[in-house]
């Protein structure tokens, strides 16, 4: 932290965290002279790369290949991933895998290739290894998808870490996407992106590296095909990222590059390969499924702010209430707590929580509690008492614990690295079930100092037990929050089996997904941050991770009505539709913006709420498929490169393409649609594409479309479920799964599976079963007909 932080935290925090402030700048100091005495100083250092190849001893699925400074281990498992590791790197352990490595392909075997190489050829994908150690991915004919050149590893003379360098080719039309939540996506241009998570400061803009959720996985589109690449390693790291350019012919291509460069941890790597589709499925059985989350989390959540009482927390919900919008849970930010306490409530201004709680819950709202990991260290609290005798806490390289600073301020960190933290922790939340919260939400989960832009609160040298490897900060740093997310879904799971969990954090890494979802953090105020949210929600759901979403608004400043509704409006469509309470800046209902935004605001509202049995349908098939929500639009032709392209719009699920409007003063937008006819939802005007049209986006919705033959699953004019169907075009036949709600259980409701056709003049919909064709479970109702009327 230097001179111009200090400056950048007294502006945020204003004089009455001055002195906050300034333990802050103290701790940093103190965390530097830490560091200092506990981690070895870098010193001289030797370079090496694999040299010439040895020998090849060929194993289940792969095998070894030897090198004269290094080995190679590559195994093809059944699934069609494909892992490699240096210097007898091997799968596990991990914490982005959800269970143990897969079984190897008996298939799959080491063969010679051309050049002095050996291969390992696949169903889907066929690996090869050069003689000096470059690897290449390529497709089942033959065409290179990757190309990793030798590695190139730095080791201090005197003993440590090796930190790596891999170098990477793909093809000259190739695009990248992925790398965690980035707000500069979906699609990375060139530059460098640093893999590091970063905590609570100036908020994010789309022209800012900064993440609260990095990994290290690009999904990188071309016209041969699709892959996903995660290099397995939790250190703090950059990807620098150039794209490739098509030359005027054969041989003048230059390929796209990535750079590589991590502080250490082991040199190891999945790929998988295939359609967006087969990748995201294949990458979700290692990483593990997306975890459900009940079906309330998937209505209207609005946020506010910890520093209120009991009668604002009432007037918040009445207001929603009186207005006719709908409100499904509220959020309780950190502030509620006594004293700024973790898992306490401050009973003088919450006097009567769990009543008022189950009061909501009975008008169908629930409340959720932001937890953050910093616990006071204040001798006489319960908490700290506890952990301290079950020695939970983070410790320095002297064996005392360390202490940081935080909202309460001075605190220490449970170690969820350590399966003993983890349960302990996870037990502490009957105090949150038994004052009436249905959920937590994770903040400052990096953890970083609040007041120090990203500055890691706890010293890179304090020891983490990493499930019993023993390590520092530097290897937990980035996979804490994902341990503290696993932490409060285990803790919930036990404690409620009979319910889905509900976690939302902050920070995370690759597995994240499989104890629930995250929001997108502090993104600025402004129509770049409204850009930047849409962008994050895209990257983190190709990541792996599919329920996430913005804080409508942004994270602080002035927010103009008109950017208050855009972004209301795009998040209407989102997986996480999470509004706020307000900034320092003042309140943020949408009925403070003026009767206009708040009847267009209503609009939205309702047409989320019709549209629930269908985020059902899409939450289930996350789990099952790994599929995002929310997908780009090329997600079902990555060989259009104008889709490859197209940053402004997404497609929810199968059915629908959304074209949210993220800049001032429009009332109609070109939008990019994929091949095939379109239906506007409005008008129910179709259009053809592959084409680019211009459309109504007045302030009374954002633009969106339906898929020809698309059936989606609604609730109809009564509340009941309803299928709505869009009328195929002629000559062509459509369908479309659904899932029926089956409540907040466990119960693993059937998929089913309708198609729809023209016969005659009018379009008859049917359910496939195994036992043949049926009739619907629910009502019917088919939308652009008027098209085909206007045709005959």
């Amino acid at each position: 932290m230097d001179g111009r932080d200090l400056v950048r935290s007294m502006k945020t925090v204003g004089s009455a965290g001055m002195v906050q402030g300034l333990r802050t700048v103290r701790a940093a100091w103190r965390r530097r002279r830490v560091d200092a005495a506990g981690l070895p100083p870098r010193g001289a250092e030797r370079a090496r790369v694999p040299g010439p190849m040895r020998e090849v001893e060929p194993g289940p699925g792969g095998g070894v290949v030897r090198f004269g400074r290094s080995e190679l281990r590559v195994l093809v498992a059944v699934n069609g991933a494909v892992f490699w590791g240096w210097d007898g790197a091997g799968p596990e352990p991990s914490y982005a895998l959800a269970g143990r490595c897969p079984e190897p392909d008996p298939r799959a075997v080491l063969e010679p290739d051309k050049d002095g190489g050996w291969r390992v050829v696949a169903e889907r994908v066929t690996v090869a290894v050069s003689r000096h150690g470059a690897v290449e991915v390529r497709t089942p004919g033959g065409v290179v998808l990757r190309r990793e050149l030798p590695p190139r590893w730095w080791e201090p003379v005197d003993g440590g870490p090796a930190r790596w360098t891999q170098r990477s080719e793909v093809a000259a039309d190739a695009r990248f996407f992925g790398l965690g939540g980035r707000s500069a996506g979906p699609r990375l241009h060139d530059g460098t992106y640093r893999l590091w998570n970063t905590g609570p400061g100036l908020p994010f803009t789309a022209a800012e590296d900064a993440s609260s959720v990095t990994m290290p996985v690009q999904l990188v589109v071309a016209d041969a095909g699709t892959h996903l690449v995660f290099h397995d390693s939790a250190w703090d790291g950059t990807v620098e990222l150039r794209e490739g350019a098509e030359g005027a012919g054969s041989g003048h291509d230059r390929p796209g590059r990535s750079v590589l460069r991590m502080a250490g941890g082991p040199l190891r790597c999945w790929v998988t390969v295939g359609t967006p589709a087969r990748v995201l499925l294949t990458w979700a059985s290692l990483t593990g499924a997306p975890a459900l989350p009940p079906a309330w989390a998937l209505g209207h959540q609005h946020a506010q702010g910890g520093f209120g009482d009991e009668e604002d927390l009432r007037r918040v919900v009445t207001g929603h209430q009186e207005r006719d919008l709908p409100l499904d849970a509220v959020h309780l930010g950190i502030g509620h707590g006594a004293a700024r306490q973790v898992f306490t409530v401050d009973e003088e201004r919450f006097p009567k929580l769990p009543v008022f709680a189950e009061e909501l819950r009975r008008e169908g709202v629930r409340l959720v509690s932001a937890v953050e990991p910093a616990v006071a260290a204040a001798p006489g609290y319960a908490v700290y008492d506890e952990g301290t005798r079950a020695d939970v806490f983070v410790r320095d390289a002297t064996g005392a614990v360390v202490r940081g600073v935080g909202r309460p301020g001075d605190v220490v960190f449970p170690d969820f690295t350590h399966a003993g933290a983890r349960a302990w922790w996870g037990g502490l939340h009957e105090e949150r079930l038994g004052r009436g919260f249905a959920g937590v939400w994770h903040d400052l989960d990096a953890p970083t100092s609040f007041a120090a832009f990203g500055e890691p609160t706890l010293p890179l040298s304090a020891r983490h037990a990493l499930e019993g490897r023993g390590g520092d900060h530097r290897e937990a740093h980035n996979v804490y929050a994902l341990c503290m997310a696993r932490a409060g879904y285990e803790g919930l799971r036990a404690l409620t089996p009979d319910e889905r969990p509900f976690v939302l954090s902050r920070s995370g890494w690759a597995g994240l997904q499989r104890y629930g979802g995250a929001w997108s953090g502090d993104v600025a105020t402004g129509w770049p941050g409204l850009r930047a949210s849409l962008a994050r929600v895209l990257g983190l759901g190709l990541c792996g991770v599919p329920y996430t979403g913005p804080e409508v608004g942004g994270a602080d400043g002035e927010v103009s009505p008109e950017l208050y509704l855009r972004w209301f409006q795009l998040a209407a469509y989102l997986p996480l539709f999470r509004t706020s309470g307000g900034s320092r800046t003042g309140r943020r209902e949408p009925w403070e913006f003026g009767d206009e935004v708040l009847e267009h605001a209503r609009v939205a509202l309702v047409e989320r709420r019709r549209l629930l049995p269908y985020f059902v349908t899409l939450a289930h098939l996350a789990r099952r498929t790994g599929a995002p929500y929310v997908r780009p639009v090329w997600w079902q032709a990555p060989e259009d490169r104008a889709l490859r392209d197209c940053e402004d719009a997404f497609l929810l699920g199968d059915c629908l393409l959304v074209a949210p409007v993220l800049g001032a003063g429009a009332d109609r937008r070109a939008v990019r649609l994929p091949r095939g006819r379109w239906y506007d939802v409005v008008t129910e005007r179709a259009y053809e594409g592959p084409a680019q049209v211009l459309v109504d986006a007045s302030w009374a919705r954002i633009p969106v479309f339906a898929r020809a033959g698309a059936v989606l699953a609604v609730r109809g004019r009564d509340g009941a479920p309803e299928l709505e169907v869009w009328a195929p075009a002629p000559g062509r036949t459509g369908g479309g799964l659904v899932v029926p709600d089956a409540g907040d259980g466990w119960v693993e409701p059937e998929i089913e599976r309708y198609v729809c056709r023209w016969e005659g003049h009018r379009v008859v919909v049917e359910r496939e079963g195994e036992d043949g064709v049926s009739e619907p479970s629910c009502p019917v109702r088919v939308r652009g007909l008027a098209e085909r009327a206007a045709q005959m």
